[in-house]
């Protein structure tokens, strides 16, 4: 029997930087295309397989919970768990601790999405025999860069391009073990330091598109590329 692996998305959090739009919604509430960008990184998930969701409410999680209230949005598998208002992610994972009814689990931000291809990510996981894998992806720079020759004079500027470095960028799966990992008023990558430490973590690399929303300028250019280049939807409908 295939193995249903939950999805925990992490949507407690204030999103201060997105302060013009959470002021009055949680960040997963913020809009792309019309939708909130929690169902964008729902619909990645349940393209791959995945449609069992644990949503860790927090700030106006009361909005989140009346959305899936609505019968248009019954297609996801969801269980809504208020997990403190101030809480670190750190925490919020381990007060879900007893509604992980698997022997895997994965966690996501509220507010990254990307083509990751979530199957090779679990099959990834399975073959290195970790604790946990986090998925690494390239940032885009929030500034240009100054290219300059060995004079000093500027030969070119790239505006916001990517990054050879590798972060974080959600789309992780564990353990169940990784619980024991976790304590309370602390942060998940808190618990990541003591894992390294076991030599329990691996990283799959990804080298397609992600972005982040953090601020309104990458809302507002995440629908510009709904509407040129979606290249995080990997799902079809006619609807959508």
């Amino acid at each position: 029997m295939k193995e249903n692996i939950p999805v925990i998305i992490l949507c407690g959090g204030k999103g201060s930087r997105l302060k013009e739009e959470t002021e009055f919604r949680p960040k997963p509430m913020v809009t792309i295309g019309g939708k909130p960008i929690l169902w964008h990184i729902m619909k990645i998930y349940q393209h791959f397989g995945f449609n069992k969701f644990i949503i860790a409410l927090g700030y106006k999680g009361k909005m989140i919970s009346d959305y899936f209230k609505r019968k248009e949005n019954a297609e996801f598998d969801v269980k809504l768990i208020d997990t403190g208002l101030a809480t670190l992610t750190g925490e919020r994972v381990l007060r879900l601790k007893n509604y992980i009814d698997a022997q895997r689990f994965m966690v996501t931000y509220g507010d990254g999405i990307g083509d990751v291809n979530i199957k090779k990510l679990v099959k990834f996981h399975a073959i290195k025999y970790t604790i946990g894998t986090i998925t690494g992806v390239h940032p885009i720079s929030k500034w240009g860069l100054i290219i300059r020759d060995t004079d000093g004079r500027v030969i070119s500027f790239k505006q916001k391009p990517k990054l050879d470095e590798f972060v974080n960028g959600g789309f992780m799966i564990f353990d169940k073990s990784f619980f024991e990992y976790l304590r309370t008023k602390e942060m998940i990558e808190d618990a990541f330091l003591r894992v390294i430490r076991e030599k329990q973590l691996s990283v799959y690399l990804h080298n397609g598109f992600w972005r982040a929303m953090d601020t309104y300028q990458d809302m507002d250019e995440l629908n510009k590329l709904w509407e040129d280049d979606p290249r995080w939807k990997v799902w079809e409908s006619n609807h959508d």
